[in-house]
């Protein structure tokens, strides 16, 4: 990429970035099908995701007694809707669908978006099991955002913008992560949190019956499974264009370093996270509050410090 300059796409722009957030969120999906097979001995994990989407699609819906429809809908298309809006911003390469000067609070906003979407998708059934997990969402959120929020910090104040073009130029010569470790491992959290992936599963643990899944079926079981997966690829194309150098790269087309990047910390995500036992949000709270709010603030200090020296 040529300093912070990207070309802004047409309306068919639009159209071809949810098309790659789809195939790299299905890849995702892939890759987890097959680790989750290579974990119980078993073959062709891979092709899970197919086979559940066929399954899905032919199941017939169920409801509840004085149901809010209306409200379990929004809830539900409205994840991987997020996460549209998300890659809205995101520069793959030298193309960005809208080059907002703020991309960067527009990321966050709709991350606080998905704490409303994942309520509603729980409220709306009027189960008791689904309001729970709705619930215990918002408590895992309430303990991941506020060190996301200074995660994301880092970077903007070390390129002096929120635009996301700024960000990436930022890196040219060292990517963030090299020197903002502990930054990069709270948004991976984070990102590992609000798609609702290991080990933050407790608001569709089986103790409360699939929680927010618990009364979904068919076509919008599937979407919120597809809103989990596509919140996971967003996430991971911001993580590379915050903190590993974007497009950067030898050889290959600054889009393509882009995707494989992203391929790359995506099923690193899906890796890791299994390895973690599934956390209780009381069993959260602490940890974030206490250790890694604290360590991404000091981050935050010596990115300072550098920015400030730098300019001097």
């Amino acid at each position: 990429m040529n300093g912070s300059l990207v070309e802004q796409l047409p309306a068919w722009g639009a159209v071809a970035a949810l098309a790659v957030l789809l195939l790299v969120a299905l890849s995702g999906a892939a890759a987890d099908g097959l680790l989750t097979a290579r974990a119980e001995g078993r073959r062709g994990g891979g092709f899970a995701p197919v086979a559940e989407t066929a399954r899905l699609l032919r199941q017939r819906p169920r409801g509840t007694v004085a149901a809010d429809t209306l409200l379990r809908k929004v809830g539900v298309v409205g994840l991987p809707v997020a996460a549209a809006l998300k890659i809205a911003v995101l520069p793959v390469g030298a193309w960005v669908v809208s080059d907002l000067a703020v991309g960067l609070v527009w990321f966050n906003t709709m991350d606080v978006m998905v704490w409303a979407l994942v309520w509603l998708a729980g409220w709306g059934p009027n189960s008791v099991q689904s309001l729970v997990g709705a619930y215990r969402f918002l408590a895992l959120a309430l303990a991941y955002e506020l060190p996301l929020m200074f995660a994301l910090t880092a970077p903007a104040v070390a390129a002096g913008s929120l635009r996301m073009a700024d960000i990436v130029a930022a890196q040219d010569g060292l990517w963030f992560v090299v020197w903002m470790p502990v930054a990069f491992l709270v948004f991976c959290a984070a990102v590992l949190a609000f798609s609702l992936q290991g080990p933050f599963t407790a608001p569709l643990s089986p103790d409360i019956a699939g929680g927010v899944l618990a009364e979904l079926s068919g076509a919008e079981r599937l979407l919120l499974l597809a809103g989990r997966y596509t919140l996971l690829a967003a996430g991971a194309g911001f993580g590379v264009a915050l903190f590993l150098g974007g497009g950067a790269g030898p050889g290959l087309p600054d889009w393509a370093w882009f995707l494989v990047k992203t391929l790359a910390l995506l099923w690193l995500l899906l890796a890791v996270r299994r390895r973690i036992p599934a956390l209780r949000p009381e069993q959260l709270m602490a940890p974030a509050w206490v250790v890694g709010l604290p360590l991404v603030l000091l981050q935050v200090l010596v990115v300072a410090v550098v920015a400030v020296v730098g300019k001097g």
